[in-house]
């Protein structure tokens, strides 16, 4: 799947929304993937699965680990396209961690899916598991890169769709942006 094909899919679905946003990670932008519109079409998520499993199936991944709630439903998809085991991390005081009798292999190979990524918050803390529980990160496949390739995660990324998409402080928001009210459409 071609990065314009991909982006024809969340235009396609909705998912690609233009306005006034505050991320995940605090920052402003005036662009949105809001994932859980594309994903809630089972053909869709089938079609992003396949793409991200074709590129990542060489990495010997033994496990798909997503991080919850935004890579839940294509991490499973990605892992059952690989035939793999899918296990997910999930808050818990604020912070992701390992629940549900989950557990992982001292060398296990893992692969890391996520939505979107801006600044890798949460795919950090999610290698972050992995390694203390003595896994082996082999890499990290998203459907969207917002950070245009330039996010170092110290293992192999790939996505799906990799753009430079303006990111602002809230302190030092573009005139546009400062006179119209911010939306926080994703998950919490």
């Amino acid at each position: 799947m071609t990065q314009a094909e991909a982006l024809n899919l969340f235009r396609h679905t909705g998912a690609l929304l233009d306005g006034h946003f505050v991320l995940r990670s605090g920052l402003h932008s005036r662009q949105f993937f809001q994932c859980a519109l594309a994903l809630q079409d089972m053909p869709v998520v089938e079609r992003f699965g396949m793409a991200l499993a074709d590129l990542v199936f060489t990495l010997g991944a033994r496990t798909v680990i997503a991080p919850a709630m935004g890579g839940l439903v294509i991490g499973q998809e990605v892992a059952r396209q690989l035939q793999l085991r899918f296990i997910f991390a999930e808050k818990e005081e604020g912070r992701l961690v390992l629940r549900r009798g989950f557990k992982i292999s001292p060398g296990e190979p893992i692969l890391i899916v996520e939505d979107v990524v801006t600044q890798g918050g949460r795919v950090r803390e999610t290698l972050e598991i992995v390694r203390q529980h003595q896994g082996k990160p082999v890499g990290v496949a998203m459907l969207v890169d917002r950070s245009d390739g330039k996010l170092d995660l110290g293992v192999p990324t790939f996505s799906l769709i990799r753009l430079q998409v303006e990111t602002f402080a809230a302190d030092q928001l573009p005139p546009d942006l400062a006179a119209s009210p911010a939306t926080k459409p994703g998950s919490k």
